[in-house]
């Protein structure tokens, strides 16, 4: 009895090991936004596996497996304008949409267009996933700046 109690014991630590956090991004309200899933199966793994989910209610909503990334590397989001989304994790680019909510592609290399302006990103923060806007003046000054001749 006493060696199931300290197994027990032992095993615990890495059942609540276990880390399935979410935050959103609101577009423009709740029911327009990008949530990203970010589920880490250990303490110790320096990977996690990431999902978006695209929404725009009541029209549609999708979630978009993104694959592993690094569990610190920051989610960069860029908004190039028709309800697209660059998601940037590293070196890593995907877009996704909330038109339909059905569009969603890696990027092998930056746009012709460019980006569009930095909306802000997903960051881990005091050991939470949080959405950190972009300051307003970035924001605005990329999303005005005129188009290079």
């Amino acid at each position: 009895m006493l060696r199931k109690t300290l197994l027990s014991l032992f095993l615990l630590p890495l059942l609540v090991a276990c880390s399935d956090q979410r935050a959103s991004f609101e577009i423009a309200s709740s029911q327009h936004a990008l949530t990203l899933i970010r589920i880490k199966n250990f303490f110790w793994e320096k990977t996690a596996s990431y999902a978006i989910v695209a929404a725009r209610m009541p029209e549609c909503m999708r979630r978009h497996d993104m694959g592993k990334g690094g569990a610190e590397t920051p989610v960069e989001v860029y908004a190039p304008g028709n309800d697209a989304w660059i998601l940037k994790q590293g070196r890593r680019m995907l877009v996704v949409e909330t038109r339909t909510c059905e569009g969603f592609a890696r990027l092998e290399e930056e746009p012709a267009g460019g980006m569009g302006p930095l909306q802000g990103s997903f960051e881990m923060r005091n050991g939470s996933l949080t959405f950190v806007a972009a300051p307003k003046g970035d924001a605005q000054t990329e999303a005005v700046a005129p188009a290079p001749q």
